[in-house]
């Protein structure tokens, strides 16, 4: 396995102990059948936009064909929904990951690229992608990228704040937890490349300061997975909010009494 799978497999084998739970895997391929039958997992289900699939080639997982963005799912259907370098994949990644978040009764794993200092250096340098034109061209120049077009996608990266400011305006009624891994994995795409002599002296050069730098600044590594956990509500609501008689979720009026001066206009 190379550094990414190494990352993505360590990541669902630490976050997900209890192998017969359900999991969802969005934007999926053959590196996610791959990583979760070597974790041990048997009730998976994988999912992307490829009207190429005739629905057997992920067994003995099953395979539908879903939008990320908008999945045919009810909510809570899965304990887990996961999906590996692809939110960037489409044009609506905050709404994704909303939806995964949906689908989801204990949380969600996503695999994506960190917005940090040094990722933005490299795609200045040309380094590593802005529009991930690459895929399109090794994909017959037809598919793979936004929304599994021929479109080139921009590679949206994140921060952990980014994160947390999407999920808290969706689900403001209670404490999420949030945890973050970080891994490293050299770039590739100057390898690609033609007349790329110049680029690949540059990295050779380079390669060991990065595996320095990114050691001792942990979040400048270019690997990043963060996980989601479902709140429990019976526990974790927040003060100012009370289940009614009819079990919604309403105001809690008493907190609002003891925390607030009387209003007397």
């Amino acid at each position: 396995m190379n550094s990414k799978q190494t990352f993505y497999l360590s990541v669902i084998s630490e976050l997900i102990v209890k192998k017969d739970v359900t999991i969802l895997v969005c934007c999926g391929g053959d590196t996610d059948k791959k990583i979760f039958e070597l974790a041990g997992f048997n009730n998976v289900t994988i999912s992307n936009l490829d009207d190429k699939m005739v629905g057997d080639e992920f067994l003995p997982y099953k395979y539908k064909y879903e939008d990320i963005t908008s999945l045919s799912f009810d909510n809570n259907s899965f304990d887990y929904v996961i999906t590996r370098n692809g939110i960037h994949h489409t044009s609506l990644p905050h709404k994704s990951i909303i939806e995964m978040y949906r689908v989801a009764k204990k949380g969600i794993i996503c695999l994506e690229s960190r917005d940090s200092f040094i990722m933005r250096v490299l795609t200045k340098l040309g380094l590593t992608l802005e529009y991930e034109h690459a895929t399109v061209y090794y994909n017959d120049c037809k598919y793979g990228d936004v929304n599994n077009t021929e479109i080139p996608n921009y590679v949206f990266r994140w921060t952990e704040r980014e994160i947390e400011k999407t999920i808290k305006s969706y689900a403001p009624y209670a404490k999420h937890h949030f945890k973050y891994k970080y891994g490293t994995a050299f770039p590739s795409i100057p390898k690609q490349e033609k007349n790329n002599r110049f680029k690949l002296l540059f990295m050779n050069l380079m390669q060991p300061l990065y595996w320095v730098f990114t050691k001792i600044f942990t979040r400048q590594q270019n690997l990043f997975a963060f996980y989601i956990e479902m709140p429990n509500l019976s526990n974790m609501i927040f003060p100012w909010l009370v289940f009614d008689k009819n079990h919604d979720i309403v105001f809690n009026k008493h907190w609002g009494d003891q925390t607030y001066k009387e209003n007397k206009t």
